[in-house]
């Protein structure tokens, strides 16, 4: 008996790949098994009963630099890609060279700090000789050449499953199967979805507020409210331009009130810059006008 494919996860591997970043960073800890069992019988407690577990580094900034860094390259996968599995996230075929292009830049970065670390190893172990004092073991230190394999930034690329299912088997089984299947297709295309909306509301909100201003007083001689415009960046508007370019292949469900807001914001911003928006305030309240009346029209039909 062969299950076809569900129509959900046919959209899903037509407009999409499933991509995972490993980042993989030294740890610099050990247990001390010895220090272990001093504590514990220093206070007559069972071996089991706790751990002491060295800092090899003492957190050295070097090191932690490289520790911070990787949770930057994590949180860069997370905006970028929606949640899959565990170990995998679906990213829009659209935004793949876009992707890769980060990526090597991220890489880059955290090879940079890695060769900073390098370079200062030596120089940090004998640091820590003093700093750990009678627990120092020379040992617990890596040569440079095997420190180097504890580190690296790698990316995996793979196609969304797509294989049907035959069964040799009763077909009351395989319908069972074939529903699981169907509803978990259904359940990711949803879950999708609703999180395109909300980064789609988010952005919005984000350019709404920033066009906007704060009162700061009242003015002496006029009487009337003092205004400051608030600060707009760059990267605000490039990331709205980027998000619609990738929702116009990356609609699952074709949701119309989606494909229409997205063509709203992209004509709203269309030519526009954030110097532009900086610079006058005509296009600035424009601006605020258009993103208001596209996120009460979406917000509402979404209930959002």
């Amino acid at each position: 008996m062969e299950l076809h494919k569900p129509d959900h996860l046919i959209s899903l591997a037509s407009s999409a790949v499933l991509v995972s970043v490993d980042v993989n960073v030294w740890s610099a800890t050990k247990q001390d098994r010895i220090i272990s069992n001093e504590v514990t019988a220093s206070k007559n407690a069972d071996k089991s009963a706790g751990r002491y577990v060295k800092n090899l580094l003492a957190d050295h900034p070097r090191h932690k630099a490289i520790v911070n860094y990787r949770q930057t390259i994590y949180n860069w996968v997370k905006r970028r890609t929606y949640r899959w599995n565990n170990s995998q996230d679906l990213l829009p075929s659209v935004d793949m060279p876009k992707f890769k292009q980060e990526y090597h830049e991220h890489q880059r970065a955290f090879n940079t700090l890695l060769g900073d670390f390098i370079l200062a190893y030596d120089s940090i172990v004998s640091d820590m000789a003093f700093k750990q004092g009678d627990m120092f073991d020379r040992n617990d230190y890596p040569a440079k050449e095997q420190l180097v394999s504890k580190f690296g930034v790698q990316l995996f690329v793979s196609e969304v499953p797509m294989s049907d299912f035959r069964c040799g088997i009763a077909s009351d089984i395989a319908e069972d199967l074939f529903a699981t299947y169907s509803q978990q297709a259904q359940e990711i295309v949803s879950h999708v979805m609703v999180e395109q909306q909300s980064r789609f509301i988010e952005v919005m909100k984000s350019i709404s507020h920033c066009c906007g201003v704060d009162d700061v007083g009242i003015d002496d001689n006029t009487g009337e409210t003092k205004t400051k415009k608030r600060k707009i960046y760059d990267t605000t508007i490039l990331k709205a331009k980027e998000m619609c370019d990738t929702f116009k292949g990356f609609n699952l469900s074709g949701d119309p009130q989606l494909e229409e807001a997205r063509a709203s914001l992209e004509r709203a911003l269309s030519g526009v810059t954030a110097e532009d928006i900086r610079e006058s305030d005509a296009v600035r309240h424009a601006v605020k006008e258009d993103i208001d009346d596209i996120l009460g029209k979406f917000s509402a039909f979404k209930c959002v």
